[in-house]
């Protein structure tokens, strides 16, 4: 009988450096798979469908929370929805796939209730909410009002740190890329 997979709940504000550290976390563990989640905002430059995304439309989306579709969703903005298929975390799972997942903080906390000792939790903090501004204002992807916003999410969201089993402070990103591949190492061999 094949083993099944594990989760890897990775949650943190925008601009922590969470993608980077994910993508260090996916080249270290080839059998580590990304978790397509659905969102129902429109795709951004390059995104395609099925790749970094499922985009629904907003009705789309109410139509699969309402068929009970999703492990996990969040209107984190209004019409703004984003959550993980159910199918789409057993297909990995039942394959013998380690399944990872980048969500906010709510999504990250109901995942783990559900799969309890079969998923990990990490939070990946920036070093101060100072910083996190210099980055998203670095980005320059965002207009100041979502800068505004996604700030103010995150000064939310780190209320909520100590639901997680592990956290990583990204100050200098090596670092926090040893440590969280230190923690997953841990966690797959377990």
């Amino acid at each position: 009988m094949k083993k099944k997979g594990k989760l890897l709940i990775v949650s943190a504000p925008s601009g922590s450096g969470k993608s980077t550290i994910i993508g260090k976390m996916r080249e270290k563990y080839e059998n580590l798979h990304f978790s397509v989640s659905a969102t129902s905002r429109p795709p951004r430059g390059t995104e395609q469908n099925g790749v970094e995304y499922y985009f629904l439309t907003p009705d789309e989306f109410r139509q699969k929370i309402e068929n009970d579709e999703f492990v996990e969703y969040e209107e984190v903005y209004p019409g703004k929805f984003y959550g993980t298929l159910k199918s789409e975390v057993e297909n990995k799972l039942n394959e013998g796939k380690n399944v990872v997942f980048d969500v906010d903080v709510h999504g990250g906390m109901n995942i783990k209730k559900q799969y309890g000792k079969k998923a990990l939790s990490l939070y990946i903090q920036p070093p101060s909410i100072a910083e996190l501004r210099r980055r998203l204002e670095k980005r320059g992807t965002d207009s100041p009002e979502i800068i505004e916003q996604r700030i103010q999410r995150a000064e939310y969201e780190l209320s909520f740190i100590d639901k997680f089993d592990k956290v990583v402070v990204n100050d200098v990103l090596d670092v926090a890329v040893e440590e969280a591949l230190a923690i997953v190492t841990e966690f797959f061999e377990k």
